[in-house]
């Protein structure tokens, strides 16, 4: 009986399957962000629901939070609060655009090096 190479039989994934899914979401959040922000500012709590919409997984909001200050603080986005309102809303830098354009570039050669030979 063949196995599906996807699943453990127990029917989960391999544990290295989990660990990359979570390498690539909730430890790369910065990336999810970077990517709403590039359409238009976003308030933190919306970014939160965005990416779970959108991206398909939903990181903890103080992760997401911490994120947003460590990307501001790096200047990668700027955070500022409209008229009157209570939410602060976060714009992507022309720094977070380079960022954008030099993380694309490394995990497409990441991929091409790593995938050459799989079907």
């Amino acid at each position: 009986m063949s196995q599906n190479p996807e699943h453990n039989p127990q029917g989960e994934p391999p544990k290295a399957m989990l660990r990359l899914h979570n390498k690539l979401t909730k430890e790369m959040l910065w990336m999810y962000i970077l990517r709403l922000l590039q359409e238009r500012p976003h308030y933190g709590y919306e970014i939160k629901e965005l990416v779970t919409e959108r991206f398909g997984f939903s990181p903890a909001t103080v992760s997401g939070y911490a994120i947003l200050y460590r990307l501001t603080k790096d200047g990668l986005i700027a955070g500022q609060r409209k008229d009157d309102s209570p939410r602060k809303y976060y714009e992507i830098t022309e720094e977070g655009r380079d960022a954008m354009k030099s993380a694309k570039e490394f995990l497409s050669e990441t991929l091409h090096r790593v995938f050459d030979l799989t079907e």
